[in-house]
């Protein structure tokens, strides 16, 4: 029974990938392959390790699935989520760690608290007021950004084409009414490893 519940998992992961490349882009959020200035071998060694990464999670605590977040940019790994121990976060550092192909592990994981519907209602008001910012915005290319807020601070995941477009989304970030604090991990085009051509 738990093997094929290990198998139906692992099964998931592959056909929701299959969709994720199709209809959303190899980055998975939503970031459309022609806009992410990433080359493709690129984005394919990253979904490779974000399949990797994502099985491994499950087979050590299928609860992962839905309380760790994990974005995988030029072999960077991002972890975000919340769980219940501390020394979970260090073992998920280390499983990050572990990826093959990796370059840096960012873990910005929580420890849970009870459950707060009003914080929880803020902290999604402030991801859609930013989100909607930074789609307005004609100097910043939306799709290449993945935002998270946890307690009113933000955390911006993705590629900037330029120092100009990222100093752009930290300060609409920055705008945002209530926001404690601006976590931002964007990388720059010119610090791929591969561009685009």
């Amino acid at each position: 029974m738990k093997s094929r519940i290990i198998l139906a998992s692992f099964i998931f992961v592959i056909l929701s990938g299959c969709v994720g490349i199709s209809s959303k882009g190899i980055f998975g959020t939503g970031v459309s392959i022609a806009f992410d200035p990433r080359s493709l071998g690129t984005q394919i060694d990253d979904s490779v390790m974000q399949k990797n990464l994502t099985a491994r999670l499950i087979l050590r605590n299928k609860s992962y699935l839905l309380t760790v977040r994990t974005k995988i940019l030029d072999g960077r790994i991002f972890l975000t989520g919340k769980i219940e121990e501390p020394e979970e976060k260090l073992h998920l550092t280390k499983l990050a760690w572990e990826t093959k192909g990796v370059r840096s592990v960012r873990n910005d994981i929580k420890i849970k608290e009870d459950f707060n519907f009003s914080q929880s209602a803020k902290d999604l008001l402030i991801t859609s007021q930013l989100r909607t910012s930074l789609i307005f915005n004609k100097n910043i290319k939306a799709a290449n950004y993945q935002i998270d807020t946890y307690k009113k601070k933000i955390f911006i995941y993705g590629i900037s084409l330029t120092t100009e477009e990222r100093k752009e989304v930290i300060n609409e970030a920055k705008e945002i009414l209530d926001v404690k604090d601006v976590i931002a991990s964007i990388v720059l085009v010119e610090d791929l490893r591969i561009q685009k051509n």
